[in-house]
């Protein structure tokens, strides 16, 4: 199948996405193009990528000056400790505002080695090449960079674009179920927020994205990555409209730190859980009726999805995420900032419900009737 191109556009950033089987090749006529002053790369590295892709890529890019780190990957090392090691080996090495940074891997390398190239002296060249199904469908795509906090989530962070997004599904090969569904999570958002249609394709074809056919995955990724830039294009730093794609990851990430980012649910799982969550509520506030809720659920039961639900079915574990979900970085005048569904393919407008903690006690407990 033919590499596909998304590019994105907006003011002064211009990139592309490309989306295809066996496509890093691309990458040293690329870099030559895009970013013909660089002498220096540095290489970051997901610990859990195979060799033969380290060894591949820094074999592609011998005529440059290379620094290349394995980064162990997890929501704990993705911190402000992480960011200046970072920083500081990139300054050991005298790294220019014309050089290079990669980061290869998922969400989180993604995430923090963006942040760094975007601080570093102002501002750094940057491409990502994302490794699971997760990275080349959310976390590449939009500019969003960052770090945790003690406090919560994402609390550290900018918005910068990259140079160019490599998205080979060569890597997607090596992941296990648990991994695709947590890529999968978000490629179902894109649809419920923005598209019956494709959440029909959804439907049909869910099962061909878990047995890795390349075709359906390189359509649903790039779907998936063109809903998203839709939202992002007209809203770059999230000040309204882009606050759509926070569809539930309210819930999903105050379930993550109420687990302190256990590896026994990954976001994925959190956003899955979070999403049912996000429906219960829209129907106890009467935006949204029961079948939206059958339909979604007729998905999660025909790919055994159902057991992202099962720990948060009961009043008092919902009740226990109330003072995880104070600290949202969406939030504010003392509310709960949520985006809520109407149907299949459309949300509520950002900022129109701001819900009190008094209120969401109230409503909680009509969670176990649906």
């Amino acid at each position: 199948m033919k590499t596909q191109e998304i590019k994105f556009k907006n003011l002064d950033k211009n990139y592309s996405i490309l989306i295809g089987s066996d496509i890093l090749k691309i990458l040293p006529n690329k870099i030559r193009s895009i970013c013909p002053r660089t002498k220096k790369v540095a290489l970051i590295f997901d610990k859990g990528i195979p060799n033969k892709y380290r060894k591949n890529i820094s074999k592609n890019l011998k005529k440059y000056e290379l620094l290349s780190y394995n980064f162990k990957a997890n929501e704990k090392t993705k911190s402000l400790k992480s960011v200046e090691f970072l920083l500081n080996k990139l300054l050991e090495k005298n790294f220019s505002r014309s050089d290079l940074i990669i980061a290869i891997g998922g969400g989180i390398t993604i995430d923090l080695v963006g942040f760094v190239a975007s601080i570093f002296k102002r501002g750094v060249n940057f491409i990502s090449i994302p490794t699971t199904l997760l990275s080349q469908v959310d976390a590449a795509v939009g500019g969003k960079t960052g770090v945790n906090s003690i406090y919560g989530k994402n609390l550290i962070g900018s918005f910068s674009q990259p140079k160019l997004v490599i998205s080979d599904t060569d890597f997607l090969k090596s992941l296990k179920k648990k991994e695709m569904v947590c890529g999968y999570a978000e490629i179902l958002k894109h649809a419920i927020i923005n598209d019956k249609n494709f959440f029909k394709w959804l439907k049909l074809n869910t099962k061909y994205i878990f047995s890795y056919d390349s075709k359906k995955l390189i359509y649903a990724i790039k779907k998936s990555c063109k809903i998203k830039l839709s939202f992002v294009n007209k809203d770059v730093n999230e000040k309204n409209l882009r606050m759509i794609l926070n569809f539930g990851h309210t819930f999903a990430h105050a379930i993550e730190v109420k687990n302190n980012y256990s590896k026994n649910i990954t976001h994925g799982e959190a956003v899955l859980t979070g999403m049912i969550l996000a429906v219960k509520l829209s129907i106890i506030k009467k935006v949204c009726n029961k079948k939206t809720l059958k339909d979604l659920m007729e998905i999660y039961t025909a790919n055994n999805l159902n057991y992202t639900l099962k720990k948060y079915k009961k009043n008092k574990e919902i009740n226990s995420l109330i003072p995880y979900l104070k600290n949202d970085k969406k939030n504010n005048d003392e509310k709960i900032n949520f985006i809520l569904l109407n149907k299949i393919g459309k949300t509520t407008a950002p900022n129109k419900y701001k819900i009190s903690i008094n209120e969401l006690k109230k409503n909680i407990k009509y969670f176990t009737r649906y």
